[in-house]
């Protein structure tokens, strides 16, 4: 019985870690969190209402995702992606991903590609609700998901990192425009042109595909001055706090 005190207590820790995480998430995609811009553990602690410790442990979790980097004796600096980065990651991803999408409208079973279309109508439900981090995630889990159908797991793990090293900013701006909700419906229109199995019709559905997201990156890199709450940038809040 000795042992049940420390496991509730790490569970509750790692709990609010990931909280925390899920918060700075979501302000890196608003853009309250900018980038190029250091923001130290305690500060970010105190807009949370937390203890700094869960901080750092949630700015760790980032930083091996790619999307903040941590700065000696000062906290951690938000990823600064240039339009040459964002351009690199495109045409990589396209090298990846339009001939393995063709291969995967020759080969995947219909049944395969049907059991894909509750994550493809998730991604459009979340940008209509205006769910900014479930957007990402239910378009992450589909794009991954369809990728995986062509074998190759070195594959998928390559194309997730690039992914999450290209993350979107900005995107409550494109909300806003209603351009998510296009990006969002362009998921089904693809799983529609795979079910035929025209293999260079998907090719090109794809390719229109990643040529929208590097327009979403291009007008969603925006610098804001205010949430779209009309708060100021930097007025960070934990969900429920």
């Amino acid at each position: 019985m000795a042992d049940l005190k420390p496991r509730n207590l790490i569970s509750v820790q790692e709990r609010l870690r990931d909280q925390v995480a899920h918060a700075l998430r979501a302000a890196l995609i608003s853009g309250e969190l900018r980038p190029g811009v250091v923001y130290s553990a305690p500060t970010l602690a105190a807009d949370f209402g937390v203890s700094a410790t869960p901080v750092r442990e949630a700015m760790l979790d980032l930083a091996r995702e790619g999307l903040v980097e941590a700065v000696r004796n000062k906290g951690f600096r938000v990823t600064e992606l240039s339009d040459r980065d964002l351009d690199e990651f495109t045409e990589i991803r396209a090298l990846i991903e339009i001939p393995t999408i063709g291969q995967v409208a020759r080969t995947a079973t219909a049944e395969q590609l049907e059991a894909l279309r509750p994550q493809a109508e998730a991604i459009v439900a979340a940008a209509r609700k205006h769910d900014l981090i479930g957007y990402l995630e239910a378009d992450r889990q589909f794009h991954l998901d369809l990728l995986a159908l062509a074998g190759n797991a070195r594959l998928v793990e390559t194309v997730g990192d690039l992914r999450k090293r290209s993350r979107l900013y900005g995107l409550n701006r494109l909300d806003q425009q209603g351009e998510l909700v296009t990006s969002a419906e362009e998921h089904l229109e693809l799983l529609d042109v795979l079910l035929t199995g025209d293999a260079e019709a998907a090719q090109a559905c794809m390719t229109r595909h990643l040529g929208h997201i590097r327009h979403l990156w291009a007008v969603g890199d925006k610098p804001a001055g205010q949430s779209p709450s009309g708060e100021p940038e930097g007025a960070l809040r934990l969900s429920g706090r």
